[in-house]
């Protein structure tokens, strides 16, 4: 199989798409054409190109003739993108044809990962694997697609749908299994190996295999309930044969063998009496229906297995158990948390607590709760048919278990709460759907919906600002968590004002006597000046003091706020922690998403009535920040990291590999999290529509000579050194390379470490970034440049002094007071052009003045680049913000401009793990991602 990079696969998707079958069925061919008469696209190297026999349309309007077209074939294998992509998407880009083998495909699919697999021998004398054996409604779906194909899908001459269609899902079933390492693994070739191989003398073994499992006659197992008097009715088995070709022809066993005259086909009784003697290999009592099928009583004990299991193994096979509507699934089991309790009289106190909520298996017939006494029915051991409220129902003994011990471990509160919240609970390793008790489900609803239509809790009286409404829609989300002893993730997009809204709760809290006492604030030391200034500007009169540098102290420490830094708070925590504290809030909390840091372990030691974190990047690289943060603003929603990684991380992840459309996992912890994580961006309707439009643009540049030839040397070198490699040392090299070709990219300069060499002409970025400041300073504008790199910073910085530009630099070895003083001046129009180290300056900054922001090179990271963005891009601008991406054509940094933009769709979950991620990649498509191409 062939990489297909999504631009091909959309290409190749516009075309029609026949099928040829082959010999053995893997080596069928994918034949891509164009009805108009062109050629089709060059495909990958496993392509031919060449011509075929097709019905096309003609001449003359609406004529069709028999012509030669030329046409690009492609192994079934190499099609699998092209196909899937244009699934479902036909009149939106893709070809009718090409839509029509996609759902053959998905069916093909479908049938393989039920493991629908029989192994045969081709006409040929060739291994193959083919799709069966094929039940009731595979055989209606292959029927019904069949009957759908468009003209286009079937234009070679005498080609049968309904034949075509089966020979592509026997395909499909022929191609998948088989892998490089298969015949490895198997210690045979022969039904594991890619290549045909000749078996005619396995032909008889292949068909013993598959007698009887994909013949014509497919056997079900209806149970029936016979009226008795008053007394429990007797069950009944009657097995029942059904024609695959008339899915709607079925005769019960005893009419089928009264005679051979039926419309079943005379070899409907052998190939009945043969599955029932696989399906007893499966469930010993079917034997007793052999040789001559008929009814079968049931005792109890046998219709419990059947419940129990046996029904379930069976239907593996292709026999299905049809149970009595009216008996079956009625009653089931459900879990119920704390439906035996009254609501807690005050939930501050109960979160806070060590209560627990009550977790016990309810019984249901038709989802009504049974009574006492009904329960007590359901839980006499060994009785498989129960008397319920004037019907008969069937129980399992695992049901009948479940309600002679109802009761479970019980939950926490904030367990029961996120239990409430995702509607499931784990019992063992199983995940199950639960019902919350009526206070319970209550709660659920309030917190699931923060912003319900009800009026905005009104701004504070000592607050001299006027709150947008959706800051006050913010502010009663964070009274609300808070109040109730827990805590939550307030993550606006960077400069909608998170700050303000913190000062504001504060202020509520202080009215009232419960939750009065002073806020802790732990912040980056760049931000302690700017929360000062805002505390001082928003709430006056409020005391503020800053816990930092030599001699502080927290005497006097009372209702106001302290500031401190996330390396004052690690060092002194135990002082801190003697402290008790209305609120603690981590600013930028980004900077604890490693849990098992000194920083973050230090932050968990200092209690507090609650804890709000501010980030605007919840998830930077992975869900387990989400876990970090989230574990400390409400401990134990999310439960411990191994068991976040088993129920919600690794699910996740396996959902996105599939491509699975519906994905519940993530849904399910959305539901978990919401209440607790506050999100809003700018784009939100009602959120700022007051802040002017902001434009980004990618601005490809290419490389000089001296660049392009340094480039390849370092490809060419670090290449070969990586493919000798292994684990660590080869991950090493990987980021070596990956850094070097952006260091090239950005100046040779960089790369070389010449710190006073010549900078003009020998970068096709910096001549640009001379361009694009030449214009924005000639219109008085103001631009922000950022760059990952603190060298490049300063070559950049005497570049421009050297041209006669005003420009200042800031990096993370900037003293606090000097960074404080370096904002204020660009803010004042002392000069006109910012350089800024990305992660030092990234967040943080209010540098509204800037209506320009410069990535010279890019993080790599969509939420990192995002946030030195909003620098500029936020309340308070008032002109519209362009923003440039500087981008290398043609090399490692174009390539990844455009999986960026792919990954902008995952931003909310998991997002990319930056260079770090690229480590994974196997030495071919490491070698295509740095690659120099010349257009």
């Amino acid at each position: 199989m062939v990489w297909m990079a999504r631009e091909e696969a959309e290409l190749l998707a516009q075309y029609a798409v026949v099928f040829e079958p082959g010999d053995p069925a893997r080596t069928g061919r994918v034949v891509f054409w164009d009805p108009a008469g062109g050629a089709p696209p060059p495909g990958p190297a496993t392509g031919e190109q060449g011509a075929a026999e097709l019905v096309a349309p003609g001449g003359a309007a609406g004529e069709v003739t028999l012509r030669r077209v030329p046409v690009l074939r492609l192994p079934l294998a190499d099609a699998l993108p092209a196909l899937m992509l244009a699934r479902g998407r036909a009149g939106t880009g893709a070809h009718r044809a090409a839509a029509f083998w996609g759902g053959a495909l998905a069916l093909g699919l479908h049938l393989t990962a039920r493991e629908r697999l029989l192994p045969g021998v081709s006409a040929g004398g060739y291994d193959a694997w083919r799709a069966g054996p094929l039940d009731p409604e595979d055989a209606r779906r292959l029927r019904e697609l069949a009957e759908a194909a468009p003209a286009e899908a079937f234009a070679a001459p005498g080609t049968d749908p309904a034949e075509l269609v089966r020979a592509f899902a026997d395909a499909v079933a022929d191609t998948l299994p088989r892998t490089a390492a298969a015949p490895a693994a198997t210690g045979r070739d022969a039904f594991a190996a890619t290549a045909p191989q000749h078996v005619p003398h396995l032909r008889r073994w292949a068909e013993e295999i598959s007698a009887g499992l994909d013949s014509g006659v497919r056997v079900s197992l209806r149970i029936e309930l016979a009226a008795d008097g008053g007394r429990p009715p007797v069950p009944h088995l009657v097995p029942r044969a059904h024609s695959l070709a008339h899915p709607d022809l079925a005769l019960d066993a005893d009419e089928l063998f009264r005679s051979a005259d039926h419309a079943l086909g005379p070899r409907a009784q052998a190939e009945t009496v043969l599955a029932l003697r696989r399906a007893a290999g499966v469930w010993p009592p079917l034997e007793r229906l052999i040789p001559v099928p008929g009814r079968l009583v049931l005792d109890d004990a046998e219709v419990r297995e059947l419940l129990s299991g046996a029904a379930h193994r069976l239907a593996a096979q292709g026999v299905d158990v049809v149970w009595p509507k009216d008996a079956a699934r009625a009653l089931t089991a459900r879990v119920v948390v704390g439906a035996d309790r009254e609501p807690p009289a005050e939930l501050r106190s109960f979160f806070g607590g060590d209560g627990t909520v009550g977790m016990r298996w309810r019984i249901e017939l038709d989802g009504e709760p049974l009574t006492d006494v009904e329960t007590a029915a359901v839980a006499e051991d060994g009785r498989a048919v129960v008397r319920l409220r004037g019907r008969w129902a069937l129980v399992d003994a695992a049901l009948s278990r479940k309600a002679r011990e109802p009761e479970l471990p019980p939950l926490t509160a904030i367990e029961a709460l996120a239990v409430a919240l995702t509607g499931y609970a784990e019992v063992g390793q199983e995940r199950i759907r639960v019902a919350p008790g009526p206070w319970l489900d209550a709660l659920r609803r309030c917190l699931a919906a923060p912003d319900d239509g009800g009026a905005p809790l009104a701004q504070p009286a000592a607050l001299t600002a006027t709150l947008r409404d959706y800051q006050l829609r913010g502010l009663r989300w964070l009274e609300r968590v808070t109040a109730l002893g827990l805590g939550g993730c307030l993550a606006d997009d960077m400069g909608l004002g998170k700050t303000v809204q913190l000062i504001a709760l504060h202020l509520v809290r202080q009215e009232h006597t419960h939750s009065r006492g002073p806020t802790l604030v732990v912040c980056p030391a760049s931000l302690l000046g700017n929360w000062e200034r805002e505390v001082s500007r928003f709430a006056p009169g409020t005391p503020v003091r800053r816990y930092h540098g030599p001699g502080r102290a927290l005497d006097g420490a009372a209702d106001g706020f302290v500031l401190t830094t996330y390396g004052t708070m690690r060092l002194d925590a135990g002082e801190l922690a003697g402290q008790r504290w209305g609120l603690v809030v981590a600013d930028e909390a980004q900077h604890v998403k490693n849990a098992r840091s000194g920083t973050a372990r230090a932050l968990r030691h200092i209690p507090a009535q609650a804890r709000i974190a501010l980030t605007g990047t919840p998830v930077e690289n992975s869900l387990a920040e989400l876990w970090s943060i989230l574990d400390w603003t409400t401990p134990g929603l999310l439960g411990g990291y191994g068991r976040f990684r088993r129920r919600w991380i690794a699910p996740i992840e396996a959902e996105r590999r599939e491509g699975v459309e519906e994905q519940t996992t993530a849904r399910l912890l959305a539901d978990l999290v919401r209440p607790f994580l506050l999100r809003r961006r700018k784009t939100d309707p009602g959120i700022a529509p007051e802040l002017p439009p902001k434009t980004e643009t990618d601005r490809p540049v290419a490389l000089t000579g001296e660049q392009e030839a340094l480039y390849r040397k370092q490809v060419d070198e670090v290449m070969a050194e990586i493919r000798a490699g292994t684990g660590i040392a080869r991950s090493g090299l990987v980021l070596k390379l990956l850094t070097g070709l952006k260091q090239i990219c950005n100046h040779p300069a960089q790369f070389l470490g010449e710190e006073d060499g010549l900078l003009p002409g020998r970068s096709g970025k910096l001549a640009l970034l001379d361009e694009l400041l030449a214009t924005i300073t000639a219109e008085d504008g103001a631009a922000l440049v950022f760059t990952q790199y603190v060298t490049m910073g300063r070559l950049l910085e005497r570049h421009l002094r050297e041209r006669g530009v005003e420009a200042r630099l800031l990096h993370g070895g900037t003293p606090v007071a000097r960074r404080e003083e370096l904002v204020r001046s660009f803010q004042d129009g002392a000069f006109p052009v910012f350089l800024l180290s990305l992660k030092a300056a990234g967040t943080g900054l209010n540098l509204t003045r800037a209506d320009h922001v410069v990535h010279y090179d890019r993080w790599w990271n969509p939420a990192v680049e995002a946030q030195a963005t909003d620098r500029a891009y936020r309340i308070g601008q008032t002109r519209p913000v362009q923003v440039h991406r500087l981008i290398a054509e043609d090399t490692v940094e174009d390539r990844i401009a455009r999986l960026l933009e792919s990954k902008k769709e995952l931003a909310d979950a998991v997002l990319g793990a930056g260079e770090q991620a690229l480590t994974e990649l196997t030495n071919a498509e490491l070698a295509n991602l740095v690659e120099l191409r010349s257009m």
